[in-house]
């Protein structure tokens, strides 16, 4: 039990320091006007979450998944942050930029996770 703790623990530091990092890449290079950084960094861990869920399957207790999944995964990607975003955006009367956010949150973090999944098993038949 203490080292599974310990595994999600590693994985959701290093997940966590990388979206901050994340964080600065996109307000430097693309500005404010759209959150960029929460959008990018929850889509490509829906990505990663997929292609790693074809990998492990199932196998709620395995190394792999815990690290990399519940961990990293976790760590990197943040529904807080979109929530906030969101509620700002409604205190701003910005509500089409609001409904936008979600819609294209929601339809890509899907689509993400589904092009993952589709990504392993083209990766597994080929190798």
């Amino acid at each position: 039990m203490i080292k599974n703790v310990l595994i999600v623990g590693l994985g959701g530091g290093a997940g966590s320091m990388l979206r901050y990092l994340g964080s600065l890449f996109a307000l430097k290079y693309f500005g404010g006007g759209w959150p960029w950084a929460t959008w990018t960094v929850n889509i490509l861990g829906c990505l990663l979450a997929g292609v790693l869920s074809g990998l492990w399957g199932n196998a709620a207790n395995s190394t792999g998944r815990l690290l990399w999944i519940a961990g990293f995964c976790g760590g990197f990607t943040t529904f807080s942050a979109f929530a906030l975003e969101n509620i700002h955006c409604w205190q701003m009367g910005e509500y089409s930029k609001m409904f936008f956010y979600t819609l294209a949150s929601i339809v890509s973090g899907f689509a993400a996770v589904w092009l993952g999944m589709a990504i392993f098993k083209i990766m597994k038949n080929v190798l």
